[in-house]
């Protein structure tokens, strides 16, 4: 038998880790069907049945998850090794994927990009901008970025940008012509600005004071499912919104928007990046997690 090379072990690795073409060929920068043929001239150079295919699936034989279970800490070793003379380059260089929602994106522009442009110039970080909780190993992101309390508990998770609030506020002409609400009870007879959240349900809005805990099912003439859109819709007048701090700061700071029930507000929480700790990590998320640990001295 023909030894197969380096580069077809990597494909079929991505494959039956993906249970996709599509998603190894964009991961490996090549087309499906390309991919199909490499993986075809394996298992005829091997002998052997490596992956199930039907027109809508792909996944590995029993051969192949033998195969799969040993190549891919082989190939975390290699990569570790190969990645630890990086440093004798003098710089570190490539690209670095981040999966987050529109928070956390916020957050990272912010903060930790532009310390990242001026200490890595020659990394490049992807930052795709997603609601809805992905895996993002098998969606092909070095790393993400969620609320600690929504992050799996087999990733390491590093915590930035201080803590964050869910908080209620509206305009001072809302106020006016509404009133203001004094417990949380009250936002039933006020105009409240819903929030969807990805999965397609209303978000509960949450409240606690001196251990009281509150869920109150908001109810508005608007339902939105994006942060910012929120606070634009509550600085005009439409009603009262309920956010994270940080997307409402600047509005708040510029006095066109109020917030109200702060007493009711519940425990803060943490941002944090985080990323699988089974596997080697690279060079270019290791610079991204050094700028976003220098953010929390």
């Amino acid at each position: 038998m023909t030894r197969p090379s380096l580069n077809d072990l990597t494909a079929f690795v991505a494959v039956a880790s993906r249970r996709s073409f599509r998603r190894a060929a964009d991961e490996l920068g090549t087309a499906p069907s390309t991919l199909s043929h490499v993986m075809r001239a394996l298992e005829e150079r091997m002998g052997v049945r490596l992956l199930n295919r039907t027109t809508r699936s792909v996944s590995p034989t029993e051969a192949g998850f033998e195969l799969l279970g040993r190549l891919q800490p082989a190939l975390a070793t290699l990569d570790e090794a190969l990645d630890s003379i990086a440093t004798f380059r003098g710089s570190v260089a490539g690209s670095v994927r981040i999966n987050a929602p529109r928070l956390g994106a916020s957050l990272l522009v912010r903060d930790v990009l532009p310390v990242m442009a001026d200490r890595f110039p020659d990394v490049v970080v992807d930052l795709v901008v997603e609601g809805k909780l992905v895996d993002i190993v098998s969606a092909g992101f070095d790393a993400g970025v969620r609320l600690v309390d929504s992050i799996p508990k087999d990733m390491i998770a590093v915590p930035f940008a201080g803590e964050v609030s869910f908080i209620c506020v509206a305009s001072q002409a809302y106020l006016e012509r509404f009133g203001e609400p004094a417990t949380p009870d009250e936002l039933h007879r006020h105009r409240c600005i819903g929030h969807r959240v990805p999965g397609g349900k209303l978000y509960r809005w949450e409240f606690e004071r001196a251990g009281q805990a509150l869920t109150i099912e908001a109810a508005g003439p608007i339902i939105l499912d994006d942060e910012e859109l929120m606070v634009d819709a509550a600085v005009k007048g439409s009603g009262v919104a309920y956010v994270a701090s940080p997307a409402a700061e600047a509005a708040l700071v510029e006095g066109r928007l109020l917030r109200v029930l702060a007493p009711w507000t519940p425990a803060s929480e943490r941002v944090a990046v985080y990323y699988p700790g089974h596997r080697a990590v690279p060079p270019t998320l290791r610079a991204f997690l050094d700028v976003v640990k220098a953010m929390r001295s």
